[in-house]
């Protein structure tokens, strides 16, 4: 929804500088090259890729920066993702963890 609403801003809060430039030019682009009902409508497409396709352009990112996804965990608060992540995977305890997490 973030995405969606807040496009490249939404991208840089989540450091994912590529797709946002790319979005932020997209943007620029529509803007600069068309006019009245046009403009919005790519606008709104452009904000509806956005939102569908955010998180994967997160995800993409990390992977660029060396993360690996290695574990999806699901829970109502982060509190309860590590405990479901730890019970899963009791090797963690202690390793990388930020401070405080335990």
């Amino acid at each position: 929804m973030g995405a969606l609403l807040f496009g490249p801003l939404w991208l840089i809060a989540r450091r994912a500088w590529i797709p946002a430039v790319l979005a932020l030019a997209a943007g620029i682009l529509i803007l600069a090259l068309t006019t009245g009902p046009t403009a919005a409508a790519l606008l709104l497409g452009l904000a509806i890729w956005l939102g569908l396709s955010g998180r994967d352009l997160c995800r993409w990112s990390m992977w660029q920066r060396g993360f690996l996804l290695l574990e999806v965990v699901v829970a109502h608060n982060e509190a309860d993702a590590l405990a479901k992540l730890l019970e899963r995977r009791p090797n963690l305890a202690g390793t990388q963890l930020p401070p405080g997490a335990m």
